[in-house]
């Protein structure tokens, strides 16, 4: 379980897990990390993490999240802010605006929320 190189399906989000919040966890309160967090629990508050975040099938946040890359399989409701990329897996459900670098939706995802873009495309490479 600990040193975890790269969860199945992440890409490069959250190669290397440094907290778990497991399945059978419950947390309510703020969270503040320097590295990698995955959740297959459920917790209530806010999250800041300067490194990537994984929410598992099984996890269920109402959280306000800030993170630098999110992968997301289970539930999250509440504002999402990551500044690099944002990936829904097909069982994902995600209520409430996010703003992100990057947004990857796989079919099956739910969204609902305004979503901004942080990268701006230059208008050259539009046409």
């Amino acid at each position: 379980m600990f040193g975890m190189k790269k969860q199945a399906g992440s890409g490069n989000i959250g190669e290397q897990v440094g907290t778990i919040i497991g399945s059978d966890t419950s947390f309510k309160g703020s969270i503040t990390s320097q590295g990698t967090i995955r959740i297959d629990g459920q917790h209530e508050g806010d999250l800041t993490i300067a490194g990537d975040l994984v929410i598992g099938e099984r996890g269920q946040l109402q959280s306000q999240i800030k993170a630098r890359s999110i992968l997301v399989a289970g539930m999250i409701s509440g504002n999402i802010e990551a500044t690099d990329k944002l990936e829904l897996m097909p069982t994902a459900k995600v209520y409430g605006d996010i703003k992100v670098g990057t947004l990857t939706i796989n079919e099956g995802a739910v969204f609902r929320g305004a979503c901004q873009m942080l990268k701006e495309v230059p208008a050259a490479e539009n046409e």
